[in-house]
């Protein structure tokens, strides 16, 4: 499946649905939407993006998932049944994440606390450092679990899984998301 980029194009401030099932343990946060996640309704679904081939290496999925051209239903339940849950720090679709202002994304802090409020997952995992940093005002956050909580939930940061993140690998992201996921209780794994 592929888009042009003028079909991506109208995409752009289109929103999605969060993937939380009944009982999560993990909710990752991404940034925002990108124009190929919008256009097929599915978080993280750019090829190339490497959110879920780092769950699978971390143990945190049992198998692979591609959701480039959507997300199924089995692997929408293999997630939700692991206690993953994907949602947003901003709603919109974009085709960059520096298009997103400071304000924009501190307003998204407000809705996701609202969210964590609701969910009560057992750990918050931001995807980007940067946009964690410009939400909170948290200036001088470090990777990895965070002093603060939101809403009384431990929060981690963890790295971004976008192909534009360059100086992190699949084996990488998958050493934070695996610390994350056991912080949350998930049993992982070993691929070792």
């Amino acid at each position: 499946m592929g888009f042009t980029r003028a079909q991506l194009e109208a995409f752009h401030g289109a929103e999605i649905d969060d993937l939380i099932g009944s009982h999560c343990a993990l909710l990752f946060v991404g940034i925002n939407p990108g124009l190929w996640t919008a256009a097929v309704g599915a978080h993280f679904a750019r090829p190339g993006n490497r959110f879920y081939p780092a769950l699978f290496r971390a143990g945190i999925i049992e198998r692979p998932i591609d959701p480039s051209a959507g997300m199924s239903a089995a692997d929408s339940k293999l997630l939700t049944g692991r206690g993953i849950g994907i949602t947003n720090l901003v709603a919109r679709a974009t085709a960059r994440a520096d298009e997103l202002d400071a304000d924009e994304l501190r307003a998204g802090a407000a809705t996701l606390t609202r969210t964590v409020e609701r969910v009560r997952p057992a750990v918050v995992a931001f995807a980007g450092i940067t946009a964690y940093r410009t939400a909170f005002g948290e200036r001088g956050a470090r990777p990895g679990a965070q002093q603060r909580t939101l809403a009384g939930v431990p929060v981690w940061v963890v790295p971004n899984p976008s192909g534009l993140n360059a100086h992190e690998t699949v084996d990488s992201l998958a050493v934070a998301y695996r610390a994350a996921a056991v912080a949350a209780g998930i049993a992982v794994i070993d691929r070792t």
